[in-house]
């Protein structure tokens, strides 16, 4: 054999080996990323989980549970649990399920990510209603719509509904084709996460209007009440703040899958 084939023969085991050692390298740095995920989505859904406990505590205890026609004040409960439950937990589980599920099929994540948003947007339907409800059959009725927290929030729900059916139209059934399909995305994502934010905003002014409403000059003596209101803004806070984090960490994005773009279109481009 020759010199030069035994050099090529060499280079070849060397390009394999260095091959070899990259792609491990590469997975080893994956697996650290998404080890680094779970932990910072672990907490962050804790913590997300934990404010609807919070807030559950205070509607029980303090606000004396929950109703519907039969005690107006009672069913107005239902807006500030759903509206959280919907437009802060629920949004954002939607939003995180395609970094959380990054070895799910993309086409079963837009399945699932389309399913918590219809959840959400039927709980916000029923958390608007009761507080409709409790506005328009009050003695004397009540004004609706004239704070800056109904204008917010009502503008939320309305810009996720939208989003919803434009999400769904476009990218599940019947779809777009890919090229615009790629076109939309950065609009689709900067949409749902503005409307993310704004239900935070819409939350936390919300329970501040409930706290001055509520307990008036008291709130200012630092009644155990007023301790709630105010760790339940602060958790809503800091869960939408990890959320926006986990959201635009360039680290953690999903890797596309070999299987993802055939399934969404039924043919290999």
């Amino acid at each position: 054999m020759s010199s030069e084939s035994l050099l090529s023969e060499h280079e070849r085991e060397d390009n394999s080996t260095a091959g070899i050692l990259n792609r491990a390298m590469e997975a080893r740095a994956e697996h650290q990323k998404t080890k680094m995920y779970n932990t910072i989505y672990s907490f962050t859904t804790s913590m997300g989980i934990g404010l609807i406990l919070l807030v559950l505590f205070w509607l029980l205890h303090y606000r004396g549970g929950f109703a519907w026609h039969s005690d107006l004040k009672r069913e107005f409960n239902w807006h500030p649990l759903l509206m959280i439950l919907s437009m802060v937990f629920l949004y954002s589980q939607a939003i995180l399920i395609y970094r959380t599920g990054r070895n799910i099929p993309k086409l079963k994540l837009k399945i699932i990510h389309g399913s918590i948003h219809l959840m959400a947007f039927i709980l916000s339907v029923i958390g608007l209603k009761a507080v409709f409800d409790t506005h328009n059959l009050a003695t004397p009725p009540i004004a609706n719509l004239y704070s800056m927290h109904s204008w917010i929030g009502l503008i939320t729900v309305i810009i996720f509904a939208m989003q919803f059916l434009s999400g769904f139209l476009s990218f599940l059934y019947p779809g777009l084709s890919p090229s615009l399909r790629k076109a939309l995305m950065p609009v689709h994502v900067v949409i749902g996460l503005s409307a993310f934010v704004m239900g935070l905003i819409s939350s936390i002014t919300g329970l501040t209007e409930k706290a001055f409403f509520t307990l008036d000059a008291k709130y200012s003596a630092f009644v155990p009440e007023a301790f709630v209101f105010n760790f339940i803004a602060l958790i809503t806070t800091f869960y939408g703040l990890l959320v926006l984090y986990l959201v635009n960490e360039s680290a953690f994005k999903r890797n596309a899958l070999p299987e993802d773009e055939l399934a969404l279109t039924g043919h290999d481009e």
